[in-house]
């Protein structure tokens, strides 16, 4: 296929002349991926295993991915170069990596692709693996939202009335009072079960998500719970960090002295949920704005899908106006490199953010989190008691909560919840199952009936 770059013209023919029978194929697409697959691909470059690394192309640009591989010091060995609309950059994956799964399958290759979490190529990569009888490792499985049962919480969400977050940060730590079944986000929901699917190995973060994945019907003894790859690529990036502030070097902060000292509140909007309903957005956006106006320091990253909803409900230039008009407001696009992110969430007394990895790495620095959302795929963390849930319906209610949540001590004490070394313990499980058999397995094989 022509639309696939390679890093060698020979690439193909290298790989099927290796020594190892399977090929692990980590694929990369986003900036989530590149964080926590890269030690996963580091992890079995070490070890020897003949692996590749492929780049779908779903995120191309310099901040949301050149950068990056730059930094964590990768090349893909191909790029599938998808582009356009969801459902033809599904079908591109599809079609492409099938094709390149097939070159080697064809040379007699079993190859294991592994995917991460709940994107659009996770889903897709899967499917590309699965129609050749190869399942996939799913880094990061299991992640489903809950939602409180807010109807039950005995609390107000009327607009501008007195808020109890410290009681709604208790209700939040009861399992009991939540409840599973919803789509949001979109498409991810949808995506993290279609790869759960085609998958032979589950890692799954935390207890939870294999609980999820158990009361659906999947096989107990292919279900891992080893935490979560973030840790690694955190705490690698802040140890990095910390060794640049000692020397007085910390790149972000020379380009923005108001968030060296802390004391900010870092916001991020990018889920289409949330930016393409007015409603949800206003309410963000003015909670936001409130907190500006009463001067507390605040760092919006202004995405993508950030900037098409500014535009969209003409608000780009009163914002544009705010980050003029005062200082305590930094307005920044995306950041190339995660050094930089994790040196300043580091020093955050908060951040209010609908992303889902932002939820994990801020449990990881013990930094609390305000979720923009009805209800979260990491709800462990709220569960845990350092994140809250705050439901994009008023203003108001929002802003109380990051004032509630801001610096708070109890919510740094939060427990850690994703592991450590979790990259070794990921390979490990691999290379156990791959002792035992094949990743891909016929019921003959499951139910211990073969010769």
């Amino acid at each position: 296929m022509q639309e696939i770059t390679y890093r060698s013209a020979k690439l193909i023919e290298e790989i099927a002349s290796h020594k190892d029978r399977h090929v692990h194929v980590i694929l990369i697409a986003t900036k989530p991926d590149i964080i926590k697959q890269i030690p996963l691909y580091l992890e079995l470059k070490q070890r020897g295993h003949c692996v590749v690394l492929g780049h779908t192309g779903q995120h191309y640009d310099e901040n949301l991915s050149g950068g990056m591989l730059k930094e964590f010091g990768v090349e893909p060995d191909f790029n599938l170069n998808v582009r356009g609309a969801m459902h033809e950059v599904v079908s591109q994956i599809i079609g492409r990596l099938g094709y390149v799964i097939g070159e080697w399958k064809k040379r007699g290759k079993v190859v294991i692709p592994y995917v991460h979490g709940d994107t659009t190529t996770a889903m897709a990569a899967s499917n590309a693996g699965f129609c050749h009888m190869f399942s996939s490792v799913h880094v990061e499985a299991g992640i489903r939202t809950l939602t409180p049962s807010y109807k039950l919480s005995a609390l107000s969400f009327e607009p501008s009335q007195s808020f109890d977050a410290h009681a709604w940060r208790n209700f939040l730590m009861n399992r009991n009072n939540w409840s599973s079944g919803s789509q949001e986000p979109y498409p991810e929901q949808f995506n993290t079960r279609c790869s759960e699917a085609a998958t032979g190995i589950h890692l799954a973060p935390v207890e939870l998500d294999r609980e999820f994945m158990l009361s659906e019907g999947f096989s107990e003894d292919r279900i891992f719970v080893v935490g979560n790859s973030v840790v690694d690529a955190t705490m690698e990036a802040l140890e990095k960090a910390e060794r640049a502030g000692k020397a007085g070097r910390v790149k972000i902060f020379e380009q923005y002295p108001l968030l060296a000292d802390g004391d900010f509140v870092r916001f991020c909007i990018h889920r289409r949920e949330n930016c393409v309903s007015e409603k949800r957005f206003r309410a963000i956006y003015d909670a936001m704005k409130g907190l500006i106006l009463e001067g507390r320091n605040v760092l919006l990253i202004n995405m993508n899908q950030t900037k098409m909803a500014l535009e969209k409900f003409g608000l780009q230039q009163e914002l544009e106006t705010l980050a003029k008009d005062h200082k305590n407001f930094v307005l920044s696009d995306v950041w190339s490199e995660y050094g930089d992110v994790i040196a300043a969430m580091s020093k955050a007394a908060v951040c209010a953010t609908d992303s889902g990895s932002m939820q994990e790495e801020m449990n990881v620095l013990g930094v609390p989190c305000v979720t923009l959302r009805f209800g979260s795929d990491r709800s462990e963390s709220a569960m845990a008691g350092g994140n809250l849930i705050a439901p994009p319906v008023d203003a108001s209610l929002i802003k109380q909560m990051i004032e509630f949540a801001w610096d708070n001590k109890e919510m740094r004490k939060a427990p850690k919840l994703y592991g450590e070394k979790v990259r070794k313990k990921c390979i490990d499980v691999v290379e156990n199952v791959l002792s035992q058999g094949e990743v891909f397995r016929d019921d003959v094989t499951r139910l211990g009936m073969g010769n």
